[in-house]
């Protein structure tokens, strides 16, 4: 068993928080309208959901920071049960209102919950481990999705309405269990690598200092190149989920597909690790070489969703798919479209995984790391509430199709150019060793930096 307060012990903390929360979260969002035959409400809760999550994550450094890890995730667990009962409320009501406001409220949560998961996952580990952190995390995250999964198919295998109010409760008792493991998470200070070293020396930060360092991401160098893929990383949940997933399959066959996708993630996630640590490597070629593979399998995955979107222009129960909706018995029909979705979830995996290398490679320390990850996450669900939202405005799939695919071309080259800059350390690390960045922390944000050094110290590393 690690030690508790090792790196290994709280990443697997914040991974079990994870699994039991968000993880429960994308198990009902990946069936499709969270379950419901109506996917409208479930569209326009997720983008209250996103809008929030996008203030609420480039804020998130800053509260992290100032409250700490522990109580800002103890409590932002909690939104994550109170938007999944406001589902009971609307299966005995059919008002959608609660549950509108409730994923307002969880996007609060959320955002403040991932930027401490990224604090955790990316800043406490050795460098020569990230990758290796990063797939662990993640599998046991999509773990969460998998199990969720398993539950409404199970108890609606032979039910085919939206599902009922004993799922809503089981999903309710998860989140609020994830709630009280969070409170066994310590301060990042008090976090000991098995060399001795500490995971961050910083202690903890002044309200007035962080906000200043946050509006400061708005003119960082790597944030502003990293804005296409932080925008793209979630965008195309909208499109796989509602007008994929919900649109041309039954609703047990969505449970169905749902387990596909988040074992995927777990295989897919697994599989990048061993590429991102492969030692044998410099640490940018691994990242170059995951770039490259990613790019590949995605463009391939989509090119295959265009030929099935070619097939239908609506969903849901008249569905105009050839056939009506697929249920998984129908083995000649569902092969093809399930492994599809099947490596949808892998391709995901890898896109996710190697966005969080990349940000680990920015910075090693801690509260740096809370800014980065904050402000990622945040412009992530700006564009997922806009996907979201152009779900539940019926824009026409094929449109939607192309759109997701051009972002994820666009975002490519910031990202390669990122990682040619990566060295086999960190990117600020050799400014936190500095007595200036001990007394300042704002020097690594310092517009007046000469940032060519770093780059051109970067190529010679390589």
């Amino acid at each position: 068993m690690p030690r508790y307060h090792s790196p290994l012990a709280q990443m697997l903390i914040m991974s079990l928080v994870c699994f039991l929360c968000p993880g429960m979260f994308n198990a009902l969002n990946g069936l499709g309208g969270a379950g419901q035959l109506d996917t409208h409400t479930t569209n326009n809760a997720n983008t209250a959901l996103y809008a929030t999550f996008c203030v609420f994550s480039i804020a998130g450094g800053g509260i992290v920071n100032v409250f700490g890890v522990r109580y800002t995730t103890v409590l932002s667990c909690l939104t994550y049960a109170f938007y999944t009962g406001s589902y009971i409320y609307y299966n005995d009501t059919g008002s959608g209102i609660l549950t509108i406001v409730a994923g307002g409220v969880l996007g609060i949560g959320a955002g403040i919950l991932w930027t401490a998961q990224g604090v955790v996952m990316v800043s406490y580990p050795p460098d020569a481990e990230k990758g290796r952190y990063i797939s662990i995390f993640w599998i046991i995250f999509n773990l969460g999705g998998l199990v969720g999964g398993v539950l409404p198919f199970a108890i609606n295998f032979y039910h085919s309405g939206s599902l009922t109010n004993s799922v809503y409760t089981l999903f309710v008792i998860f989140e609020c269990t994830g709630s009280v493991a969070a409170m066994f998470l310590i301060p990042p200070a008090r976090v000991v690598r098995d060399d001795g070293s500490h995971a961050t020396i910083v202690a903890a930060s002044a309200t007035r200092g962080e906000w200043l360092e946050v509006l400061k991401l708005f003119k960082n160098k790597w944030m502003l190149l990293l804005l296409p893929m932080s925008f793209t990383s979630n965008f195309f949940y909208g499109y796989q989920f509602s007008q994929y997933n919900a649109a041309i399959f039954t609703l047990r066959t969505r449970g169905f597909n749902n387990l596909m996708y988040w074992t995927s993630q777990i295989i897919g996630s697994y599989a990048l690790s061993l590429l991102l640590d492969f030692s044998k490597w410099s640490r940018r070629h691994r990242g170059l070489y995951a770039v490259l593979f990613m790019a590949v399998s995605f463009n391939a995955v989509w090119a295959c969703t265009l030929v099935v979107q070619k097939r239908y222009s609506r969903g849901g129960e008249n569905t105009d798919y050839p056939g009506g909706p697929i249920d998984f018995t129908e083995s000649a029909r569902a092969a093809g479209p399930i492994s599809l979705y099947f490596f949808m979830g892998m391709v995901d995996a890898w896109y996710q995984n190697i966005a969080y290398w990349i940000i680990g490679a920015l910075t090693g320390d801690a509260r740096i790391t809370a800014r980065y990850i904050g402000f990622y996450k945040g412009i992530q669900s700006m564009g997922a509430a806009i996907s979201w939202q152009i779900s539940a405005q019926e824009v026409h799939y094929m449109h939607q199709l192309i759109g997701n695919w051009a972002l994820l071309v666009i975002s490519l080259p910031t990202m390669v150019y990122t990682i040619m800059q990566v060295e086999d350390r960190a990117l600020d690390d050799r400014l936190l060793n500095s007595p200036y960045t001990q007394h300042n922390d704002s020097s690594i944000f310092n517009e007046h930096f000469d940032w060519s050094t770093l780059s051109s110290s970067g190529a010679a590393a390589a």
